[in-house]
């Protein structure tokens, strides 16, 4: 009798854009300054995409064709892409489609997956839930956002958070206990009226009074938006580690979405867990909404040893949040790909 199907992580990748806006130069187009960004936020810089009509799979793609050759795997072998985005090239096609279409994914399908910062998580469970049914081999979450598309860059409560990259993990079937083991996922809709964006959908079509009235960029209470997501992050995270009978002491490593610095660090204390085992790179990129989890994977990757358990967890507007437990696959440092 064959053992239960769990889906693995095998392989990581991602593209962050090589331009760099840094606390100095947002001095420059906004009343603020570095020492006050960098105690409330801990951002020092982020990426930013240039360039005329690139969207998302710009960075989505290049992501996933990393993975691929770190995989040492076709594009055409994948089954199913996940794009998590709140920031697709268009309303439709599915920027799903135009990334496999970009890599030659010719016999994947594939859907975008909106969750706003916890869209990587929410796509990771459903990629996993795959994987499990035993119909696909393998299935790729990519994480990709365009922040600056809808950052006001002269609200100085905004522009200052969010950054530009793409995040990518592949998962496969995995039957020696590795990968997924366990997922906490959470929405709450009264949330909406504290962090969304007003205009551009159905409800509030483009036009040129929503233009004139900026209703196209990001709108936060930030106050709101912080009380709700230390207590959604950390509380989810504890209460993950509480139903797998877990400590901190048996977690290798946290993966916090990088919004703030602060609601990494409660998250990191609720769960008992020292700050050397929490992935932190907000400094370098700020807030890339869904692809700040893989990109942390991607930094710490070569870290990772298979075995490892970590915890992914993230907060989102709207709101959504979660918690994934996960054990580690397989060891980099040594050149090593063990999972099945």
């Amino acid at each position: 009798m064959s053992n239960k199907i769990t889906a693995a992580i095998t392989a990581v990748g991602a593209y962050v854009p090589e331009y760099r806006l840094t606390n100095k130069e947002l001095e420059t187009m906004v009343d603020t300054n570095d020492e006050w960004i960098k105690t409330r936020t801990g951002v020092e810089e982020r990426r930013i995409l240039k360039g005329e009509n690139m969207g998302v799979s710009e960075m989505g793609a290049p992501a996933v064709k990393e993975l691929c050759k770190k995989r040492g795997i076709d594009p055409s072998e994948i089954d199913c892409l996940i794009c998590c985005t709140v920031t697709p090239d268009m309303s439709f096609p599915a920027t799903a489609n135009i990334i496999c279409y970009k890599i030659g994914a010719v016999n994947a399908f594939g859907f975008d997956l909106s969750a706003a910062c916890s869209g990587f998580l929410f796509g990771v469970t459903t990629g996993a839930a795959f994987i499990e049914s035993g119909r696909y081999n393998k299935v790729v979450v990519v994480g990709t956002d365009k922040m600056s598309a809808i950052v006001d860059y002269t609200d100085r409560t905004t522009c200052v958070l969010f950054g530009d990259a793409a995040g990518a993990i592949l998962l496969e079937p995995n039957e020696e206990g590795y990968g997924v083991l366990d997922s906490l996922l959470k929405v709450d809709g009264s949330g909406e009226p504290f962090l969304h964006m007003k205009a551009g959908g159905s409800a509030r079509p483009a036009s040129f009074e929503t233009v004139a009235a900026k209703e196209h960029y990001i709108y936060q209470e930030g106050p709101q938006v912080f009380k709700f997501a230390v207590k959604g992050m950390a509380d989810i995270s504890y209460e993950l580690l509480e139903r797998n009978k877990l400590t901190g002491d048996d977690i290798a490593w946290l993966v916090p979405h990088q919004a703030n610095k602060r609601i990494i660090d409660a998250t990191a204390n609720r769960m008992g867990l020292s700050m050397d085992k929490v992935m932190i790179n907000i400094q370098r990129y700020g807030n890339t909404t869904s692809a700040t989890i893989p990109l942390c994977l991607w930094e710490w990757e070569s870290k990772l040893k298979k075995g490892d358990l970590i915890v992914l967890s993230a907060f989102g507007g709207g709101f959504t949040w979660g918690a994934t437990l996960i054990k580690w696959a397989y060891n980099t440092a040594i050149g090593e790909l063990l999972a099945t």
